[in-house]
């Protein structure tokens, strides 16, 4: 008995064997899978500020919600960009602290500085302001999103 492959079999064939090669158990395999780590675009817009308790900066807080630096961290009329967070956390004024998403609204660069009162881009100049995350220089048209932060004490975390 003669059997002909053709093209769609083949790939029909492949396909399946990829998908089950990729699939989530681990059977007999000695390296373990990795789950992809969770995306910061779900986080809910907004910033908040709050006291209570401090805790100690890059700790988990009674939440869970990792923090990212001390007040003090965060200068007046400045701020300080969180990479691994893709978040910038500003203090536009004593004691009022802000936070916006890192990612440039104009071709999704990571912002890498605060400085004279703006958020930074350095791939094509794009500028925010630190109190509102608005526009102060394009090519960026949109703002820069709020992400939620909670000031506990002297620590600022992630809401």
């Amino acid at each position: 008995m003669t059997y002909s492959t053709t093209r769609r079999t083949a790939l029909a064939t492949g396909a399946a064997a990829l998908a089950a090669g990729c699939g989530g158990t681990n059977s007999g395999s000695s390296t373990p899978s990795e789950s992809p780590s969770p995306s910061k675009d779900s986080a809910p817009p907004g910033n908040a500020s709050a006291s209570g308790n401090a805790s100690a900066s890059g700790s988990a807080s009674a939440s869970g919600s990792p923090g990212l630096a001390m007040t003090s961290e965060i200068p007046v009329g400045g701020g300080k960009v969180f990479k691994e967070q893709k978040i910038v956390v500003t203090q536009p004024e004593k004691g009022a602290f802000k936070a916006f998403s890192a990612i440039c609204t104009h071709q999704g660069c990571t912002v890498n500085r605060v400085a004279d009162g703006t958020i930074d881009c350095p791939c094509h100049g794009s500028k925010y302001h630190i109190a509102d995350g608005s526009v102060a220089h394009g090519p960026a048209i949109r703002p820069l999103p709020a992400e939620t932060i909670k000031v506990e004490g002297n620590s600022i975390r992630l809401a």
